[in-house]
């Protein structure tokens, strides 16, 4: 039975060194699949830029970006609104925000191709993992469907410039478990510039605790606890770089405020958990997830099967982590499920190498797609989209001598990109949960005691609300009001003069 042991051992290893070997010669394939991807990306992203313009936020973001630019400072109280006028308030997502406002300087082309070249660069970076362990078929097929579940999330906002960080974080942390050692400290910087672009760094601290302890199951038993103090130094310097920010500890603070928002987050879009109505991509991936797993009798290591339950439960809950899960979960599969393939494969007697475009193409191939968006970009024009811009309804107000406007939380971004201080806008946690609510139940038609108090306690003399709120009735037939001006995107209320 020893005997037996030990040779079941020494079979495991081979496979484990043909795996490590078979992966080490995919990945010296040159990178130039990664490349090829990461173009081909950028271009779609570029052709599909208009969809990328279509959250109100984005107004907001640039602007603070502006006022950042302008100042010489990051904000510490709210400057935007007339609601919350110098109450404090923390822009997590600051570096972000300023490269925005200075792309915003060519236009929206400006600030969709920083949109399309991150996201670009975080399928490059996918893509460049998971050749390690796959062919180039299964690797693009897998960019693609990271691209399709990723693509509805994708606006000029900050948490786009923070998806190849988040990808790069997590490919060191894999890497450094499968070598069973802990993160170079050179990683600290990527985390601490993902805590200065999006508050989503959150994800990246909790990412350490499974990626420790797949790296401690990998290692020896005598030097486990010499593995976990290390990890357990980096996991500290990691969150002390996430304060490496302008607001320092307060950092951690901002990153938080927005879980807390309690009832706000079940009823903001990207908040709302995944929809299974209908047949979508992620119901697809799924499901080919389990139906993989169970066909070819694959399994996970117990770390990373907690891991990929937690992006699995993030991405239903929330449509916003899809793009995590998309991005992530392959990354965590990939080794594992690669060596238990890899055990199982024997190639038929003739069977022929895996194609490989010849280094010289694919050199050709990438210069001229990167030539061809340079040249093609100056040409692009994009244009926000029309319902998130009451235009007209704003100047109709102005025109009416309107200060004090009650509008609609889409249109709030809008308003400070025009200089109109606002009632609310899409900073959730400034305004808090009972504002929000109050506001979404009065604009809803079912909370008519919430809309009194706004117009009493905020002094209002107009409002500016979507032409498609069930409101817009009630403030038709409401004493002392009347309706100034209405179109297909917005409708003005004005009080009556005494």
């Amino acid at each position: 039975m020893a005997y037996s042991g030990r040779f079941s051992r020494a079979a495991s290893h081979a496979v484990t060194l043909q795996a490590i070997q078979s992966s080490e010669t995919a990945a010296g394939k040159g990178g130039v699949l990664p490349l090829l991807v990461g173009c081909g990306a950028l271009v779609y992203l570029l052709a599909i830029g208009d969809s990328f313009l279509q959250d109100s936020d984005t107004f907001w973001q640039i602007e603070t970006g502006r006022w950042i630019l302008a100042h010489g400072a990051v904000p510490t109280t709210d400057v935007f609104s007339f609601t919350k006028a110098g109450a404090p308030w923390m822009s997590s997502s600051w570096l972000a925000q300023v490269i925005f406002a200075l792309a915003m300087k060519a236009g929206w082309v400006g600030p969709v191709i920083v949109t399309a070249f991150a996201a670009a660069s975080a399928f490059a970076l996918f893509a460049a993992y998971l050749e390690r362990y796959a062919s180039a078929l299964v690797t693009t097929a897998l960019t693609m469907l990271a691209v399709t579940l990723t693509v509805p999330h994708l606006l000029t906002r900050p948490h786009v410039l923070a998806l190849p960080l988040m990808v790069g974080w997590f490919i060191g942390l894999i890497d450094a478990a499968d070598r069973k050692a802990a993160p170079r400290w050179a990683l600290l910087i990527v985390i601490a510039l993902w805590a200065n672009i999006h508050g989503g760094f959150g994800l990246g601290l909790l990412l350490i605790a499974p990626a420790a302890l797949e790296a401690l199951r990998q290692a020896d038993p005598a030097r486990r606890v010499a593995l976990a103090l290390r990890w357990g130094a980096f996991g500290v310097a990691a969150l002390a770089s996430c304060c490496a920010t302008p607001y320092g500890w307060n950092t951690l603070i901002a990153a938080g405020k927005i879980l807390s928002l309690g009832e706000v987050l079940t009823t903001l879009g990207e908040w709302a958990p995944a929809d299974f109505s209908r047949f979508g991509p992620l119901e697809a991936s799924i499901l080919a997830l389990i139906g993989v797993a169970l066909w070819r009798g694959l399994s996970l290591p117990w770390p990373r099967l907690l891991l990929l339950l937690g992006l699995l439960h993030m991405a239903l809950a929330h449509v916003r982590s899809i793009e995590s899960f998309a991005l992530l979960a392959p990354l965590a599969l990939a080794r594992p499920w690669a060596e238990q393939l890899a055990s199982r494969r024997t190639p038929p007697p003739g069977a022929k190498a895996e194609f490989v475009l010849p280094g010289w193409a694919a050199v050709a191939s990438v210069l001229a797609i990167v030539g061809a968006t340079i040249a093609v970009a100056p040409r692009l024009t994009y244009q926000f989209v029309e319902t998130q811009m009451p235009e007209q309804a704003l100047a109709a107000a102005q025109r009416n001598g309107a200060e004090r406007i009650l509008n609609g939380y889409e249109f709030g971004g809008y308003l400070i990109s025009r200089r109109v201080p606002v009632f609310i806008d899409g900073r959730a946690e400034l305004y808090g949960e009972r504002m929000v609510m109050d506001m979404v139940r009065a604009v809803a038609g079912r909370d008519t005691a919430a809309l009194d108090r706004f117009i009493v306690d905020y002094d209002i003399d107009a409002t500016l609300l979507p032409a498609h709120a069930p409101i817009i009735g009630l403030m038709d037939r409401r004493a002392g009001w009347h309706r100034a001006y209405a179109d297909d995107v917005a409708v003005v209320h004005l009080r009556d003069r005494q």
